[in-house]
């Protein structure tokens, strides 16, 4: 829904048209994140029938190369639904193409961030001007948790997209992996920052949370190592705590529950006793929720999970193949505890401190 013109109004550039519940949170919450600052922040509607050609493949065969069940096709296709729904409640600008990102709506202000925006490795947004900041009319160019992903390689980066990046008059980051690439390429200090969900988490706890009857195990992920699938499954087992999958089918979990949307999925992990995870954004909602959490990397998202547990304190949270029962018996049977939460209150503020800079210094 394109919003009025005013001095005061902001672009911001991401991904939220992802059938990804992160990518909807980290969206949603910088929005409102950034009202609570005084901004009128509005989502560039970025359209290329490409990538949603892609983003809904993938959302309808997410454990490829095992193929769907066929019963479990209409729950994804719910599942597309509702974040569709969703979608259509974000404050958006006018659509544009992302092939043409002059065509969007000019900006005082575009912040570019959260997400992977960066990451030249990704399968449909992977190599898009646009998130470079190219074409895009606006005063001033900045970022805001901006991330490179599983993308790793300075020598790729320099040249076209290095240059792109100098355009931005501040850079912000949420890990590690990416300070360093611009340091490298740029020779610039980017700042560290939260991402939205943990900075702005106002929005998932207002939605609530489930109130299921019993202790459950969220299990948010997919594609988890066999060994992990057996420790968790033998700890939940021993405490007589059922284990629900959420947004994609873990056949090793009691029940599934893959028609969720971005509400449900608040709510879910809001009311979980813990979390098992091989996701960013799960491991991010435990904190949110301040519940016990396990994660385990994988090839994708390996750099992701390393940088946020090591920025928080909670590298211990992180399971090793290999690892004895107590082990997961620690992370799972308490909370992530003070010293984490001191750290995100620490990150918490020098985040906000960026983005009143970011304010101060708008056009």
């Amino acid at each position: 829904m394109p919003q009025s013109a005013g001095r005061d109004r902001v672009g911001v550039l991401t991904f939220h048209r992802c059938i990804n519940y992160g990518s909807y949170w980290q969206a949603r919450c910088l929005i409102e994140g950034l009202e609570t600052i005084g901004l009128n922040a509005i989502l560039l509607e970025h359209r290329s029938a490409r990538a949603d050609r892609a983003e809904w493949g993938c959302a309808l065969q997410p454990l490829l190369p095992i193929p769907t069940r066929r019963d479990d096709l209409p729950l994804y296709k719910m599942k597309i639904r509702r974040f569709f729904d969703a979608f259509a409640a974000l404050p958006l600008s006018a659509p544009f193409p992302l092939e043409r990102p002059a065509d969007a709506e000019e900006f005082p202000l575009v912040i570019v961030g959260s997400d992977e925006v960066w990451n030249l490795r990704h399968p449909w947004y992977g190599g898009c001007g646009a998130f470079y900041g190219e074409g895009l009319r606006s005063g001033r160019l900045v970022s805001y948790a901006a991330t490179f992903g599983n993308f790793d390689s300075l020598d790729r980066l320099r040249g076209r997209w290095a240059d792109s990046l100098r355009r931005f008059s501040q850079i912000s980051v949420r890990d590690l992996n990416s300070k360093r690439l611009i340091k490298d390429a740029l020779g610039l200090d980017a700042e560290l920052v939260l991402d939205p969900c943990l900075q702005f988490p106002e929005a998932i706890w207002n939605a609530g949370k489930e109130e299921m009857g019993s202790a459950y195990l969220a299990v948010y992920g997919h594609s988890f190592p066999g060994w992990f699938q057996r420790t968790v499954r033998r700890w939940a087992d021993g405490r007589s705590i059922t284990l629900i999958s959420i947004g994609y089918r873990n056949d090793w979990a009691d029940e599934q529950w893959i028609d969720a949307g971005p509400e449900d999925f608040a709510r879910f992990m809001a009311g979980a006793t813990a979390v098992v995870t091989n996701f960013f954004h799960g491991c991010v909602f435990s904190l949110v929720n301040d519940k016990p959490f396990a994660c385990v990397l994988s090839d994708y998202r390996s750099n992701k999970l390393l940088d946020l547990t090591a920025m928080v304190g909670a590298e211990r949270n992180v399971i090793p193949e290999g690892s004895s029962s107590l082990h997961l018996d620690a992370v799972l049977g308490e909370p992530p505890g003070t010293a984490i939460s001191q750290r995100i209150t620490a990150l918490r503020r020098n985040s906000s401190a960026y983005l009143q800079h970011v304010v101060q210094h708008a056009p």
